[in-house]
């Protein structure tokens, strides 16, 4: 692979973003997912195969069983963690069981990070579908092994707790966990990572708004270096407006809101960027103040449905014509409208020495039409 790039997958309103890098390991990081794939398909609904998609680009270990470097949830709702039991494996390596003929291998994570959030139990106030609550067993078990054995494990068990827990659950953890504010070298003089969210309770928040899922989304800046041009990555989950308000105050001048490519928060909607306050939006001068760091040619892409003008909200035509007064019209991109709503592809972005290039994609009929089950067919994927 001569450039690295990043792809944002056509999930709807959801998370999947997968970054290839370039350097000697040709590490590779999934933030999120929102897999479905041909034998998913009961109800013949038209979408991209992107669990295909992302098993093309994957590397496969010395046993021929494919791999991810890191899996990055950026928090627990469904539609950031779907698939993970159907397309990955769970548990130790020595349990890893290979695929039977037809059968798709198992996806193995080197290592998984998340917040400590896995310790919060699912509740009416803390829903967690089945794979959530499987992510959280995961977590759980890599935790374990490192506090029986009192040092890094290896791939396939190791793990990094995002934040501090603010009940003590991650005392006695400290080569495991990594405090919001600090930064992780990871692949030599190639990537960088800020770990900007989930910031710390502020003291006029309540307390259940603090605990709410979106409210505890990682927030990452990623750093990709090409010779000496820095191509960073704002990746902001689904925080919301009162999170970069106090974004703003706590990192403005420090350079790390900063960005070339961004995700809008929370599938471009307008509660990121603004209120309704007596049924009318307001825009909120801070959250956008934070959110409007780009450098030139700086491209933001809605992990979203199609945007339309009307009241949906994610996605929002309003949150979208702020974004488009931030960058050029041809820099925002929907995923679920690129290169077309009616045969969409990954958006791919190559990062070059002199910026994030757009890597062009002919439409070409790559949606998964109809159910393996009930037709025995797969229709094409990949890219």
């Amino acid at each position: 692979m001569s450039l690295s790039k990043i792809t944002f997958y056509p999930v709807g309103n959801g998370g999947m973003t997968y970054l290839q890098l370039n350097d000697a390991e040709n590490i590779s990081i999934l933030i999120d997912m929102n897999t479905r794939s041909a034998a998913d398909n009961e109800n013949n609904d038209e979408y991209y195969d992107v669990s295909s998609h992302l098993r093309e680009n994957l590397k496969e270990n010395s046993d021929g069983r494919p791999y991810v470097d890191y899996f990055i949830l950026t928090h627990n709702d469904d539609d950031h963690i779907n698939g993970l039991k159907k397309h990955f494996h769970l548990g130790s390596i020595e349990e890893y069981q290979d695929p039977i003929i037809d059968e798709e291998a198992k996806i193995i994570i080197n290592e998984i990070w998340g917040t400590s959030r896995i310790w919060k139990r699912a509740s009416n106030d803390n829903k967690l579908s089945d794979d959530a609550k499987a992510f959280n067993k995961e977590m759980k078990r890599r935790v374990s092994l490192f506090e029986e054995n009192g040092e890094i494990q290896n791939d396939g068990d190791k793990v990094k707790i995002i934040g501090i827990d603010p009940e003590g659950k991650t005392d006695g953890l400290d080569d495991i966990v990594v405090e919001i504010g600090n930064e992780l070298g990871i692949s030599a003089n190639k990537l960088q990572i800020n770990l900007l969210g989930p910031i710390e309770q502020q003291e006029d928040e309540d307390e259940d708004d603090f605990f709410e899922s979106n409210r505890n989304s990682i927030i990452l800046q990623i750093s990709v270096t090409e010779q000496k041009y820095n191509n960073e990555i704002l990746i902001t989950g689904d925080a919301d407006v009162f999170v970069w308000e106090n974004m703003k105050k706590k990192y403005f001048n420090k350079n790390v809101l900063d960005y070339d490519i961004m995700l809008a928060p929370h599938h471009c909607s307008r509660h990121s960027v603004g209120r309704i306050i007596d049924n009318s939006f307001e825009k909120s001068k801070d959250s956008i103040d934070a959110l409007n760091n780009n450098g030139k040619g700086a491209f933001i892409i809605s992990h979203s449905k199609p945007i339309k003008d009307n009241d949906d909200d994610p996605p929002s035509q309003d949150a979208k014509d702020i974004y488009t007064s931030i960058v050029a019209n041809d820099h925002f991109l929907c995923t679920a409208e690129y290169p077309k709503e009616k045969d969409v592809a990954p958006i791919i972005i190559l990062l070059t020495s002199d910026g994030p290039k757009l890597k062009s994609s002919k439409a070409k009929s790559k949606l998964q039409k109809a159910s393996k089950k009930a037709t025995g067919e797969v229709y094409p994927h990949g890219e």
